[in-house]
């Protein structure tokens, strides 16, 4: 299973480089010379070059860099997701990297929940709550009207919440902030009537049971919200976020995440 895994990892890093050296003459006309020269020495981590190379060459915006223990790679944070390059950014890998010691490793997931943590303390006032009464565990989910496993798992929120488990909502509208034509998406605009509702509880469960809610229009940050799923990983909903970082995608029946909390 892993020598597939590796191997598709590998062709989709070898198409990438093909695609990135293609726009490599036309990007590097782009970089400052002085960030162009720093970039070319493949063993030493410039920040802000190998972040204005990426830039220019795919139009990524990087977020965070941080080195890997893999020599000369490292994992880039950007606002399409996260990727690997190579210190130069001669090479841009999509896909995962493990480390294979005595255990399987993903090297992006320690990273990963730090930086999941540090974003989730920007919306914290700006999720929709679910608490439990004798609560134990907290954990914070992108979800969205439509997915069917998000409605199934908020039908059981009395199940979980007697578990003691808290559950915090983030937006995941699945289509995206806007359509084809430019523009918002009605998953958009969907979510964003149930975080402006008076009652946004109230609200999410209705629309989750196929109700109908109220248009409403103000400043609730999906889009942000959105952005950030996407930052950290999320491409599905539902995503779990424990409260170590850790993110576990997809659904989980109460019995079978509360067996997860209490390892974790």
């Amino acid at each position: 299973m892993y020598k597939t895994f590796f191997f598709s990892v590998a062709l989709a890093t070898f198409s990438l480089a093909l695609f990135t050296q293609g726009a490599h003459a036309e990007g590097q006309a782009n970089v400052p010379a002085t960030l162009a020269k720093t970039a070319s020495d493949p063993s030493v981590l410039d920040v802000e070059a190998l972040k204005a190379k990426i830039n220019s060459s795919l139009g990524l915006t990087v977020i965070k860099v941080e080195a890997t223990p893999v020599p000369g790679i490292a994992l880039l944070v950007t606002n399409q997701g996260l990727f690997y390059a190579s210190y130069n950014g001669d090479f841009f890998i999509q896909g995962k990297v493990y480390s294979l010691g005595s255990t399987v490793t993903d090297l992006a997931e320690e990273s990963l929940a730090k930086i999941r943590l540090e974003g989730i303390e920007n919306f914290k006032d700006d999720m929709i709550v679910y608490k439990a009464e004798n609560e134990k565990y907290v954990v914070t989910v992108f979800t969205d009207i439509t997915c069917g496993y998000c409605r199934k798992m908020h039908e059981q929120m009395a199940d979980y919440n007697d578990r003691g488990i808290t559950f915090r909502y983030l937006a995941y509208p699945r289509s995206g902030i806007k359509d084809r034509m430019g523009n918002l998406s009605q998953g958009f605009k969907d979510l964003r009537s149930v975080w402006c509702s008076d009652d946004t509880a109230k609200a999410l469960t209705k629309a989750k049971a196929g109700s109908g809610i109220p248009y409403r229009i103000c400043d609730a940050p999906i889009e942000a919200q959105f952005d950030f799923g996407r930052q950290i990983g999320v491409n599905g909903t539902p995503a779990i976020i424990l409260s170590n970082g850790m993110m576990i995608p997809g659904y989980q029946p109460p019995a079978q995440l509360e067996e997860l909390l209490k390892k974790t």
